[in-house]
This record gives structure tokens, sequence and C-alpha cells, in this order.
């Protein structure tokens, strides 16, 4: 009734839906009626789609090998499988890279078994194809698109051109059936999405599903976002019972990270309100969410030729500029230490906002001066020693007093700000910060 097959296996329009498609209107007769969209059980996952997966529509999920991707979808196609049983909706998840045996052992160890949940191995393009049509199913989620080989066309299996045919064939029948459609893709060893470019330029949505192997914490964030933003970011935490949502990530980066609790006693969560030399807290700015980085700083004699300059989570050629700058307007000579600047948890403090910060821990490691735990800087700092203005400022301290602490050193802002059960101190100069938190 209006679907037929199409060469290579597609499924597509009939000739009359395409002149109906095809028909120009004025704008102002376009209808602008919300689509209903399908939560996906996670309400992160739903914040980086823009409110949930829109029927119809491609998403693109990718990532480095062993990150999560198909434990997410797999969790994700259980979740949609038991919010759709009473109304008989089906979810169909089907794998080039895995047996049905070992999708069902990883589904039962998260809790995803669910009798509306349908598997297929299968990675043959048609076969894929034909299961969409037959099965009608509320979510079809394909892992992955590089393991999907057309039998119409030329190519080696996850060369250029299977992988444009196997999403154009996926995103010709996600529309005509009206079935939303998440495709897996792999990614190259420098990070970018494997495949031709135009694989990006086809869906509707792409999300890139990041992590560090040596920690739990993942983060999604859309890079292409037809129906939604782009500058949101879902967390996530890797565990041995599947991927958990992490909806307030305030205490994740801060040392002794405990969650909503983490402003009670300063916004370290650890119950030990006394400061310690070397550490300031810095506010960042993650797509819509700011988020509190502990800067921890050590400094030592050096006796090497040349001092040593270690960091994790900083940007190490900006370290470097801002211990000239701390040496020329702070006052404060590193140049013949070693120094090792690290964040907590894998957390990022590389936006120019947290210059302020680090300097600060810097100064309070070589000074033997702590910074109060209640207290946390953002800024930026220029080559001349000035304190510039962070992007957001008022949005990152209402933030930090929700999170419990009483004090903030920054820029100079334009317009007065007064926030409730925080104390502003505005600072024009490096020296001027410095003498405020030390």
């Amino acid at each position: 009734a209006g679907v037929g097959r199409g060469a290579g296996g597609r499924v597509g329009h009939t000739q009359a839906s395409v002149v109906a498609e095809s028909a120009a209107v004025p704008i102002t007769e376009v209808g602008t009626d919300d689509v209903t969209r399908i939560p996906t059980g996670f309400s992160e996952f739903d914040r980086v789609l823009g409110g949930g997966i829109v029927p119809g529509s491609v998403v693109l999920i990718a990532g480095e090998p062993g990150i999560g991707k198909s434990t997410l979808l797999l969790e994700t196609a259980g979740n949609i499988a038991r919010a759709h049983a009473a109304a008989g909706g089906k979810v169909l998840y089907m794998s080039g890279e895995e047996s049905q045996g070992q999708v069902r052992l990883r589904a039962t160890r998260i809790d995803a078994v669910e009798p509306n949940l349908l598997l297929a191995a299968t990675t043959d393009l048609g076969t894929v194809l034909g299961l969409i049509e037959r099965e009608r199913p509320t979510l079809a989620i394909v892992d992955s698109a590089q393991t999907i080989v057309s039998q119409d066309v030329d190519g080696i299996s996850g060369g250029s051109t299977q992988v444009r045919e196997v999403a154009s064939a996926l995103i010709d029948v996600a529309k005509t059936l009206d079935v939303p459609v998440l495709l897996v893709g792999h990614v190259t060893k420098d990070g970018s999405i494997a495949g031709p470019r135009t694989l990006e330029h086809l869906v509707d949505v792409v999300c890139q599903f990041e992590g560090d192997s040596e920690t739990a914490l993942r983060m999604l964030r859309a890079v292409k976002n037809r129906f939604g933003p782009t500058d949101e970011v879902g967390c996530f935490d890797m565990s041995g019972e599947g991927i958990e949502e992490v909806t307030d990530p305030a205490g994740l980066f801060l040392s002794g990270g405990g969650g909503s609790d983490g402003g009670s006693d300063g916004g370290a969560g650890d119950g030990t309100p006394s400061p310690v030399e070397g550490t300031c807290v810095t506010f960042t700015l993650d797509g819509h969410r700011s988020l509190p980085i502990e800067i921890q700083s050590l400094v030592t004699n050096s006796v090497l030729p040349t001092p040593r300059r270690a960091v994790n989570g900083v940007d190490s050629n900006r370290i470097a500029m801002l211990v000239a700058v701390l040496y020329r307007h702070g006052h404060v000579n590193l140049l013949q230490n070693d120094l090792y600047i690290s964040t907590i948890a894998g957390g990022l403090a590389k936006e120019p906002a947290c210059d302020l910060a680090i300097v600060a821990a810097l100064a309070s490691a070589a000074k033997h001066a702590p910074i109060p735990r209640t207290t946390c800087a953002i800024g930026e700092i220029s080559l001349t020693g000035q304190v510039r203005p962070a992007p957001r400022l008022e949005y990152r301290l209402r933030e930090a007093a929700r999170l419990g602490f009483t004090t903030a050193v920054v820029p100079c802002m334009r317009k007065r700000v007064e926030i409730p059960g925080l104390t502003i101190v505005q600072v024009a100069t490096l020296k001027s910060a410095l003498g405020v938190l030390l």
C-alpha cells in the first residue's frame, strides 16, 4: 500500500507520494504541530536529543571501541520495549558484530531482557531492511554501519561505498515507514567518524559518546541535531551492571566526589572542611551545564637541567604561559621548579576561564598557603596580568552558590550581580586576585 521494494533492496515511495511531497505550499500554511517524541528511558539521553527520539529520524552514535555504545543502546532498547509492552510495540536490535547469544548475555547483565525486544544477527542489508519492513518496530537499532554489507554495490565491508549505501537505505526506510533508527558508527584512531563524511550529512542526529577508559565517566554530546540543540551534554556512569545516568554531576570532579551533597562542607563532599594547599576550584561550561572542576598542583625543587612539567586535564602550552605570567606579574618564581598539575576524575579544565584557578593552585602550593574550600576562582588571565571576563559568568556563580561555595573571586563585571549566600569579590589583576585568595 504505497510501499515497494526498490533497487538495492530499499523501501521506496510510490510515484504518487513523491509528487505529493514535492508540491510547494506557502510557508504560512505549513503546520507546526509538535511531533510526539519517544522517551529513551534516560533523561540525560533525552536532553541531548532535544526531548527524545523523533519518529522517522536516523541517529548516529559514534565512539571509540569499548566505550559503551552497544551497552547504551541495548539498555535504551530495553527501556523503550518495557515502556511500549502494554501497547504491543516492538524494539528491533540488529547486530552485525555479535551473535544473538552474545547480545542476550549482555542484556541479562544490564537487565534489558523483554519479550518484545527482538534480536537479529546479520550483516546483510537486504535482511536488515526486510526485518524493519516486516516487524514495523517502535525503534530499530543497527550495530553497526561498518559491518552491514549491500549485495548490490561493490566494495569491502566498512568501505566508503558500502557505508554510504547502507546509510542511504536505512534513511530511506526510516522516512518511509516512520520508524526511528539508531545507528552505531565506528571512529578512526584520530577520533573522527569512520566512513565518508557524507554519512554525517545524511543522518538527522550525530552524537559522540566519549570517555576515558581509565574512568567510569561517559559523556554523550550532540555534534549535529536537526531536532534540538547541539550544546547539550549527557553524563553517564559505566558500571558492571550497565550504564547509569548521572543527573547531577556536580561532585564528580571534586576530591572525595559525592553527589548533590558535595556543597554542604564547601563542595568537597568528603566531610573534611580543612583546606589543603595546592588546590583551587573553578567552574567550567560544558554545553548548558556548569561543572565544578578542582585543580590540584604540586611544586617541588627540580634536580633536572630542564624542570619537568607534568599535566593532566589541562593544556600544557597554557601552563607554560601561566607560569611566565605568574613570575612576571604575580612575583611567584616557579621557572626552576618541577610542576605537576592535574584535575580530578578525568575532568577537563582547558577553557581560558580556568586560568585563575590554575594560577591560584600553583601559588598556593609554592607558598604553602591553602585556599579555603568554600572559595572558587573563575577568570581568564592575559599576558599583561589582567583578569579577563568569562562567558556566562553569572550562570557559573549561581551553580557555585547552589553547591555551597561562599566566596567567588571573579573578574570585574559590567553589571552588578547579587547571589544570596555568595560573596563575589571582583579583581582586575592577577596580583590583586592572589592577595584575596592567599
